[in-house]
């Protein structure tokens, strides 16, 4: 059997003591060097790292996280670069796996499923999945890109994408926690991205990549209109340029129409999205959502089961858990109440109940149907 290859772990930090240990400590038996890029850390971050054998180097920041990650690739000498945040760790479970999968392999290039946990606790029903390009091949010309929400550049290095040999899905999971109500730093960093990013549009002009990112910023803090503002005019500059705009700007979209009460803006367009990402069940959860809204419950309901029939499985767009499970039964559950079949509708919310324990709403929908009937019956 052959050796497992080394893996180099290459970070950029900045006063991360909150977090760093338990990122590092997660990734401790299966790299074989921790490359530390710090920007200037006045807490205990630089001691931590170096506690895990790290090698930190200080890097002069200038706005432009693409330049940072480059200067910690340029110190990385394993044959494999594995990329993270401080606010992540790695599976447990999933580090053996890894060394294994890693054997023999041809591929250059790896994507991770990347669960995104939002809200206050750490909560597998309350999270987005997306695979996310997080390992790759060392010394074949991977750098990264854009100053801000920094990318690969594999359409460069691999131009012919569809070519399996060279890009794989690995069934590996990286847990992200910096969107967390916990994380005190969290506002202050959607912030200073909105201000690089609107930094950067001034210096480039219009551009839909910018736009795009300045959507996802404004819609995490929930700033509907701006997010909508920016969302569509990423969507035109895309099309503009002969491009397909990403998935995600369509999923931001539809959730700020609803979000907004503006569910009469969103038709037809939903259908043209899922025309053009028929396989992203979100969108299809949603159309049924805007179909619930204007009381046009059988095609809800017909839609809701297109949702289940597709499931939570397909990470190649950002997902929210549940859409092809527990949100759509809740949903179907409110379609029968709006139709007024009690009986399915408890059937409905019993059932999303039992996929997704911690879910809210259709315990509550179920203890207002409870309370309902004994005012009935008194």
């Amino acid at each position: 059997m052959s050796e497992s290859p080394k893996i180099s772990l290459c970070m950029i930090v900045k006063n991360e003591e909150e977090c760093i240990r338990k990122c590092l400590d997660s990734l401790k038996n299966l790299v074989d060097e921790m490359i530390i890029v710090d920007t200037g850390s006045t807490d205990q971050t630089i001691e931590i790292c170096e506690s895990f054998g790290a090698t930190v180097y200080a890097y002069e920041w200038r706005d432009n996280f693409a330049e940072a990650r480059n200067f910690g690739l340029e110190k990385a000498t394993g044959e494999w670069i594995l990329w993270m945040d401080a606010d992540e760790e790695m599976d447990g479970e999933d580090i053996v796996r890894l060394k294994e999968l890693l054997r023999n392999k041809e591929e250059s290039l790896f994507y991770i499923q990347l669960i995104n946990y939002v809200g206050d606790e750490k909560n597998e029903d309350d999270a987005f999945h997306i695979a996310h390009s997080r390992l790759f091949r060392n010394g074949i010309g991977f750098r990264f890109q854009f100053p801000i929400h920094e990318t690969l550049n594999v359409e460069e290095v691999l131009p012919t994408l569809t070519e399996d040999r060279h890009i794989q899905i690995l069934p590996i999971r990286i847990y992200h926690y910096g969107y967390m109500n916990e994380f005190t730093g969290r506002k202050k960093k959607f912030e200073r991205n909105i201000q690089l990013l609107m930094k950067e549009l001034d210096k480039e002009g219009h551009s839909p990549w910018i736009e795009y990112h300045l959507a996802s910023e404004f819609s995490r803090i929930q700033e509907h209109e701006k997010t909508f503002k920016f969302v569509n005019l990423s969507i035109i500059g895309f099309i503009e340029n002969s491009m397909l705009p990403p998935s995600l700007l369509y999923k931001l979209k539809y959730s700020t129409l609803i979000s907004m009460g503006s569910i009469e803006g969103a038709w037809p367009g939903i259908e043209k999205a899922i025309a053009l990402y028929p396989d992203y069940v979100d969108l299809h959860l949603y159309k049924g959502i805007i179909h619930y809204l204007k009381k046009e419950y059988k095609q809800a309901l017909k839609t809701f089961d297109h949702c289940l029939e597709m499931g939570d499985d397909n990470i190649r767009h950002l997902t929210l858990k549940g859409s092809g499970s527990f949100h759509a039964w809740y949903y179907k559950g409110l379609c029968y109440e709006g139709m007024g079949q009690i009986d399915e509708a408890k059937t409905a919310y019993q059932t999303s109940l039992s996929m997704a324990g911690k879910y809210e709403p259709p315990k509550v929908a179920l203890e207002n149907l409870s309370e309902a009937s004994q005012e009935t019956n008194t």
